[in-house]
């Protein structure tokens, strides 16, 4: 069996980023269509080492004749154009936040609740969360399912690739003008990102916290558990990729050190890097490129009566997003029954 394979938004960093994990991992392909706005219309993108693709303009595509859509293009577009897809018959894994909180509207990451997946021709939308809730609820699924979260504190530092490419030029630009004695004024971010970081991502909301925030908070009640009190602080700083987070938990049992790391060690889609001397703990240099979330400093927190503290470090453009939502397309095939539109 093989699929034809629409990517929406193929001109950003996560859609070529989801060229380059379907080549990878020689997703069955038969035909990729490269899709996005009517300004990249004829520029090219590479799948896999010898295919180039030409863009084609998502308006004037027909979804009828394709069976999954790997959409990054924006919330304001995917809005428009996933329902329609979708009603064409064409399943549609979106990485926007359009549809994250819907409530018919699955919010999966394959190695925490894949089984929601059971119920995806009710819409055939399935929704990508966002790149920091992911890895969260991975490193923490395992612990919860043994002695179930209380509450979290997360604090995270997320890269600029997590904007765009604009986000990625305006850190690169900011750093090589500062060393020229220059000075470029920020356009992408709100303050200067180079040599700083930025406690703000995303808009503000009405109780002082901003939308990206709002986007864990909700999102790790979605997919993990409803009765876990979430808090956190959204930071940007000035790495160009991977996300990491200093993640307090507190659980309802008690768990050791110990046992939490063997729990961790087993699971799926974690990598324990946890040793106490210089270097013994992973940074976002260090899982760049790389599929796994990563987990290093774990230990206790005293402040409460069963509480563990964790740093999580993850490629934000490959588990983060395209990664995660191959994975789905994978579980969909593998488990739930997906079958191209046409037999080949």
């Amino acid at each position: 069996m093989s699929y034809k394979i629409a990517i929406v938004g193929a001109t950003g960093n996560v859609g070529r980023k989801m060229l380059e994990i379907l080549a990878e991992r020689r997703f069955p392909v038969r035909e990729v269509v490269a899709l996005a706005s009517r300004g990249s219309v004829g520029k090219k993108v590479s799948f896999g080492e010898l295919e180039v693709l030409d863009v084609k303009a998502l308006d004037d595509y027909d979804f009828s004749d394709t069976d999954i859509a790997f959409s990054s293009p924006g919330a304001s577009v995917s809005k428009i154009f996933a329902p329609k897809a979708a009603a064409a018959g064409c399943v549609v894994i979106d990485n926007t936040s359009c549809f994250r909180m819907e409530p018919d509207i699955a919010l999966v990451v394959p190695e925490v609740n894949a089984s929601m997946l059971k119920d995806f021709r009710k819409t055939n939308i399935i929704a990508n969360p966002n790149c920091s809730t992911i890895q969260m609820v991975v490193a923490l699924k395992p612990l919860h399912d043994v002695a179930k979260i209380k509450r979290i504190v997360v604090s995270t530092y997320q890269s600029v690739s997590g904007a765009g490419k604009a986000g990625m030029d305006e850190l690169f630009d900011q750093t090589k003008s500062l060393f020229m004695n220059t000075n470029k004024d920020p356009q992408k971010f709100t303050k200067r990102i180079s040599f700083n970081v930025i406690p703000h991502i995303d808009v503000f909301m009405d109780d002082g916290s901003t939308k990206e925030e709002w986007k864990m908070v909700n999102e790790t009640k979605k997919i993990l558990d409803q009765s876990i009190a979430v808090c956190a602080t959204c930071v940007r700083v000035p790495v160009f990729v991977g996300h990491s987070e200093s993640i307090n938990i507190e659980f309802e049992q008690p768990l050791s050190v110990d046992e939490a790391r063997e729990i961790l060690s087993d699971a799926e889609g974690i990598f324990m890097y946890d040793e106490h001397k210089d270097g013994g703990y992973c940074t976002p240099i260090d899982c760049a490129g790389e599929d796994g979330v990563y987990i290093s400093r774990l230990r206790n927190d005293p402040t409460v009566k069963h509480g563990l503290s964790m740093w999580v470090v993850s490629d934000n453009l490959r588990k983060g997003a395209a990664l995660n939502a191959v994975q789905i397309a994978e579980e969909l095939i593998k488990n739930y029954g997906l079958a191209p539109k046409m037999a080949h």
